[in-house]
């Protein structure tokens, strides 16, 4: 019997997701909220597919979760979220290439493709992350550059790098709440909606190196 372990603390997002695979035939539908409880089902469905979202997870960083994929490499992974940034996504596919990538906003049918290529083995990467990672120009280079605070800057610096609200708020002893006000507030002034336009705006204005991505 095919089994899916749902690593998502989305409630709405994870009865979607269960809809989909139930479509698919999956008869065995495992729910986790931690790590632990991620590596626990693991021990015991060695095989099955895991639909993690990262950006919600207790992950502490993008290679405690590769640790834990290492660990169980019979597994299918595929990596659900909003927030993944360029980095994070050229990170992870540079280190295991087998795991498939969609994103939360994309259509119906491109999570549906993803989980069908996961029941069969094979990764999946979607549209919109296959957009990004072809990474083609600075967009809106005309575009004037607007005031950021200093503490501003350091967050979007962290955001540039691909690191999550949640890793940033750990790393720097801030609260969740402080880092994602300022992110709010940075995505407000720059009139941008995705973590990939804020890199572009990092590196226009001399805040992010690109070189930084291969460090």
């Amino acid at each position: 019997m095919e089994t899916c372990i749902l690593a998502d603390n989305q409630f709405v997002t994870s009865q979607g997701l269960a809809v989909l695979l139930e479509r698919l035939g999956v008869g065995n539908i495992v729910r986790v909220r931690t790590m632990s409880g991620l590596q626990e089902k693991l021990g015991a469905f060695p095989e099955a597919v895991v639909v993690l979202d990262y950006a919600l997870f207790d992950f502490a960083s993008m290679q405690q979760m590769l640790n834990v994929r290492s660990a169980a490499r019979q597994s299918v992974w595929i990596l659900f979220s909003n927030e993944l940034g360029e980095h994070f996504l050229r990170f992870v596919l540079l280190s295991d290439p087998a795991i498939s990538i969609v994103m939360k906003n994309d259509s119906e049918e491109e999570v549906m493709a993803a989980l069908q290529h996961a029941m069969q083995g094979k990764p999946y990467v979607c549209e919109s992350v296959e957009q990004v990672l072809r990474n083609d120009g600075l967009a809106n280079e005309q575009k004037p550059l607007v005031y950021l605070t200093p503490s501003e800057k350091v967050i979007l610096h962290e955001i540039a790098l691909g690191k999550t609200t949640k890793e940033i708020a750990y790393e720097k002893h801030l609260s969740f709440h402080t880092v994602n006000s300022h992110r709010k507030n940075i995505f407000r002034k720059l009139e941008i909606n995705n973590v990939h336009e804020a890199v572009r705006y990092a590196v226009r204005a001399g805040i992010f190196d690109v070189a930084e991505y291969y460090i």
